[in-house]
């Protein structure tokens, strides 16, 4: 067995039955990826575009410190539930053999909310890279996500059983075929490991604030039904 996947995934249910926001965690062992090559898939947005199926968009926007920036993230949501973005501070930290990445949602006054997207919240998100032997790993995974809406349950159901499996088997899968694709895409360029090659542009602390929930639109989508979904979105 090339790796094992572990779920916990517990939502919280507003009064209307409505979800406020959810918090998962989860965990794949993966016995043939090295913990440093994941950690690049997970850093590396050119390659991002390759295994995230999901993703409309991302990019980053500047650099706050040497492991520290923001950036835009994109999501393409199960139709007909309309698609979410992301704006937020990332910093990373390597641990020894292991690393760690965590981010949280900013606001940024040249990246305001858009009208083909409803601005979600990541109130926490991380990631725990733990080296497991020689060539081998361990990812773990938490996120709370405030979705700036109430959803249907069967949208929360269909991410703990489907869509969240799926994305982290996605990541191991990404990071076997890492090498091989980097090694023809730039195999020295890895700003995330050596600062000097970033050339982002600075962005100061002063023009960032926490993105509270409570300042953003929210929407009301419990009305949807799975039967809207289509071929493609089941397939997801």
């Amino acid at each position: 067995m090339l790796f094992s996947f572990t779920p916990h995934f517990r939502p919280s249910w507003s009064a209307s039955g409505g979800q406020e926001n959810t918090q998962q965690q989860t965990r794949i062992s993966c016995k043939d990826v090295p913990a440093e090559t994941l950690y690049d898939v997970l850093h590396d947005t050119r390659y991002r575009k390759k295994w995230d199926s999901n993703m409309i968009e991302t990019y980053d926007i500047g650099r706050l410190t040497v492991n520290a920036d923001v950036g835009y993230y994109s999501w393409k949501c199960p139709s007909p539930l309309k698609n979410r973005d992301f704006v937020t501070l990332r910093s990373w930290l390597p641990l020894g053999n292991d690393y760690m990445i965590i981010n949280y949602s900013v606001k940024h006054p040249k990246y305001p909310p858009r009208k083909d997207f409803v601005r979600a919240v990541s109130l926490q998100t991380g990631y725990l890279i733990k080296a497991n032997g020689d060539g081998a790993c361990i990812l773990y995974y938490l996120t709370q996500v405030d979705p700036r809406g109430s959803l249907p349950k069967w949208v929360v159901n269909r991410v703990s059983q489907f869509v969240a499996p799926k994305a982290m088997k996605k990541i191991y899968k990404a990071g076997l075929k890492y090498p091989e694709w980097k090694r023809k895409h730039d195999p020295g360029y890895k700003p995330w490991v050596y600062p000097e090659q970033n050339t982002l542009p600075s962005v100061s602390l002063a023009e960032l604030s926490v993105q509270h929930a409570d300042s953003l639109e929210n929407i009301d989508e419990t009305g949807l039904t799975e039967d809207h979904l289509s071929t493609s979105d089941h397939e997801a």
